[in-house]
């Protein structure tokens, strides 16, 4: 049986090289499977529903990627995208599955694949003697005549695929020589391009952690060019030539891959390099060709928590259902392989009461939640879990750790107020005043939002008159007033006031309220102005002794009878009087508008009224006077002194002002008086509110008094003196240098020499006294 399995093979191997030559024109896309024979290989005896074996390449030339696949062996199931996938449990007992795979072309041809599902254990020689011969004996070998037919059928129009497939299902070995997949470098016709996509370089997997021995045979390549010439072959890239050094190296003379040391998925999934046929240890006998070996993961990784404990709170009203905490385990294998698919599980509850289990996991979120009523925080305040993630889908290795679950106080008792009424007093008039504090109990957690208390005023206070605070220690209910209370309006008020809870009753629980009698204080309160500023309307000159306004005030005391007197509390001019008994109000002495103390025509006064109290109270009015102008001043000039040249001086402009207001001032008129009109001319000004001032005729150069007679529009008039210093010089340009300069400086001179002369004579008196003392101390 052996020696028809290696005729076999030649068989086949020679088909294969003779139908890769046996054109030398492009080829033409026939359709059908892209390899001859499928082999997946699996690293478990025992694949469950949903296990991802591979894709099944398929090519109906035309741009479909979809197709119709059917197994022959219901456990499998082919999608439409060629990906096969386990359906059902499958046992792989005796190490491997045959099974096989249709599709049809457009023209309804069945196209039928053998594939093979082999436990990676067996291509490393891990069966026992007899049943590997077996397989290759009798299994294998009538698997390789329905292989052999399916080639006869469709090699003629298949050519186009020239797979460098995993050649172990072409290849024997005595049985402790693990096989290995043979790569061969990819080749092309004469005259022929290379078409990329027509050559799928298979992937090496190695599964870390191997125990060896070392080095480890993982693969082998192979040249088209070995039959004839001498081939030297040689790896180079990350893990050969490069870091990592020497973890993979290569036999130089057949081309085989060796793994020196075992490798860890967790540090580096993949290694990547080229492979290098050369002939004579120079010329490149192929082009290179991209080797990449896949770290196969074991399961050599427990899930970890990421915490050793965690915490979580509850409340004690919580329904079933609850979510608690949600706890989270890693796994550092490979994502999406089961030796990374977490599932979790309570392993213990601690106190088992009052019941178990009170809480559940989801196997795969690790979310808790509560899954039985009866949490009772007085009774069991903690519970504590033990949690268990185990990968292998629950299967595998494991890690623990425990959750603190601390149940919370829940609103379940309502608070109620240590007495069912309260009677306060308090003084009418005052705000922010303290009326009373109520005090209550409750059964729930001290100090938690189901024991903290707030209030409310339900009924009793239209007028917002009172507040009401929760004290610091949220467990007393003040009562303030928010206005000032009037006990003449309403001497008692009634409150209702209720109590709740920070956070609402957990169930339907009655409302305590309780009654607040507040009984208002009579106070003595001060008399009241009505209106509290009072505007009148007055002229200026009004005579003394003449009535300004009665201002008076009343006494909110209405029960007490008692009597208002007034008086003066503010009156900066001194221009007022007040009646004390009635509250007119006269004049004191003549007010002025344009005194400083008046604003705006606007005089401002304080009138007080008060009681006769053994402690009076007083209440003050504002008093507003607007004065009324009358022509009681008449203009003025501001210029009062002058200086112009004897000839062709300048006009001067004088300027007239007139305290009082608008119809008692501009427009105004000017006329000389005296002397004053030989030598002088004035005009007013177009605006009539100035003076042109010229000297009409030459004049010595000196000192002049200039009369003007100035009257306001209303007819009142003052005459108004302007010193005139008239200089020697003509135009404009005043100078004084001459005459008027000398004679006004002759004084000032004088004045210097009678000093130096004073001065002399007090130096001489000194000497004299010297000169006397001297003597009579010699005497």
């Amino acid at each position: 049986m052996a020696t028809a399995w290696l005729a076999a093979v030649g068989i086949l191997f020679v088909a294969f090289q003779a139908s890769a030559l046996e054109t030398t024109e492009e080829p033409k896309c026939v359709p059908g499977f892209k390899s001859d024979v499928l082999i997946f290989r699996v690293t478990r005896k025992h694949l469950g529903p949903g296990t991802r074996l591979g894709r099944v390449g398929f090519n109906d030339c035309t741009n479909r990627t979809r197709f119709l696949f059917i197994s022959n062996d219901r456990r499998f199931m082919v999608h439409p995208d060629g990906i096969l996938m386990v359906k059902r449990m499958v046992a792989l007992l005796e190490g491997h599955q045959d099974f096989f795979i249709h599709s049809w072309n457009l023209h309804g041809q069945k196209m039928t694949v053998p594939v093979t599902v082999v436990h990676y254990g067996r291509l490393h020689g891990q069966n026992d003697g007899h049943h590997h011969g077996h397989h290759r004996g009798e299994n294998h070998g009538h698997h390789q005549q329905n292989v052999e037919h399916h080639l006869g059928e469709h090699r003629h129009h298949n050519n186009q695929h020239h797979l460098n497939e995993v050649d172990s299902a072409n290849n024997t070995e005595n049985a402790t020589t693990p096989e290995v997949p043979v790569l061969k470098f990819p080749k092309s016709g004469d005259g022929l391009k290379r078409r990329k996509r027509d050559w799928v370089i298979p992937d090496i997997n190695v599964p870390e952690n191997n125990k060896g021995p070392y080095p480890l045979k993982v693969s082998q390549i192979r040249s088209g060019e070995d039959k004839v010439k001498t081939i030297s072959y040689s790896i180079t890239g990350p893990g050969a030539n490069e870091p990592p050094l020497g973890l993979f190296t290569m036999d130089r003379l057949t081309g085989t891959l060796y793994l020196t040391q075992p490798l860890d998925r967790e540090k580096v999934d993949r290694y990547t390099f080229k492979a290098h046929a050369a002939v004579d240890g120079s010329l490149n006998a192929e082009q290179p060709m991209d080797i990449m070996v896949i770290v196969i993961d074991q399961n050599d990784n427990k899930p970890v928590f990421d915490q050793d404990t965690f915490l979580g709170e509850v409340p004690e009203s919580s329904p079933t259902g609850f979510e608690v905490i949600t706890v989270v385990a890693i796994d550092l294998d490979e994502p999406g392989n089961a030796n990374s698919d977490i599932r979790y599980r309570i392993l213990s509850q601690d106190p088992k009461f009052p019941s178990g289990p009170l809480f559940e996991i989801n196997p795969n979120t690790g979310a808790i939640r509560v899954n039985a009523r009866g949490l009772d925080r007085e009774k069991y305040p903690k519970h504590t879990l033990v949690i268990e993630a185990a990968d292998m889908e629950g299967n595998g290795l494991t890690g623990n750790a425990k959750v603190i679950i601390t149940v919370t106080d829940s609103n379940d008792n309502p608070p109620a107020f240590t007495q069912s009424s309260y009677e306060a007093t308090v003084a009418e008039n005052r705000v922010d005043a303290l009326v009373i504090t109520m005090a209550v109990t409750d059964g729930d957690e001290p100090h938690s939002p189901a024991w903290n208390a707030k209030f409310k005023i339900v009924d009793g206070d239209p007028g917002g008159l009172f507040t009401v605070t929760t004290g610091s220690n949220k467990h007393e209910g003040i009562i303030t007033t928010a206005k000032g209370l009037d006990f003449e309006m309403i001497s008692k008020h009634t409150l209702l006031v209720a109590v709740e809870n920070d956070i609402p009753f957990v169930t339907p629980l009655p409302t305590a309220t309780a009654t607040v009698v507040v009984n208002v204080q009579d106070v003595n309160e001060a008399p009241v102005f009505e209106p509290v500023e009072k505007f009148v309307s007055k002229p200026e000159n009004l005579p003394v002794d003449g009535d300004v306004v009665q201002y008076i005030a009343s006494d909110p005391d209405i029960t007490r009878k008692q009597k208002v007197m007034y008086k003066i509390i503010s009156d900066p001019a001194g221009w007022l009087n007040v009646a004390k008994d009635t509250g007119l109000i006269k004049v004191k002495s003549i007010m002025d508008r344009e005194s400083h103390f008046v604003k705006d025509s606007k005089y401002t006064a304080l009138i007080g009224a008060y009681d006769n109290d053994d402690v009076p109270a007083t209440g003050t009015g504002t008093l507003i006077i607007h004065l009324e102008d009358v022509n009681d001043n008449a203009p003025i000039i501001e210029e009062r002194t002058i200086k112009v040249c004897y000839k062709e001086s300048a006009p001067q402009l004088l300027s007239v002002t007139d305290k009082d207001g608008p119809g008692f001032a501009a427009p105004y008129s000017v006329s000389l008086q005296g002397m004053s009109k030989t030598n002088w001319t004035a005009r007013m000004n177009d605006s009539k509110t100035g003076i042109i001032l010229n000297l009409g005729t030459e004049l010595e150069s000196g000192e002049y008094t200039v009369v003007l007679r100035v009257t306001d529009n209303d007819g009142m008039e003052q005459d108004n003196t302007v010193q005139a210093t008239v200089c020697d010089c003509t135009g404009e340009i005043v100078s004084c240098s001459g005459g008027i300069a000398g004679g006004s400086s002759l004084p000032m001179i004088l004045g210097i020499l009678g000093g130096i002369l004073l001065l002399l004579m007090l130096l001489l008196l000194q000497v004299l006294l010297l000169r006397l003392m001297v003597e009579r101390w010699r005497g």
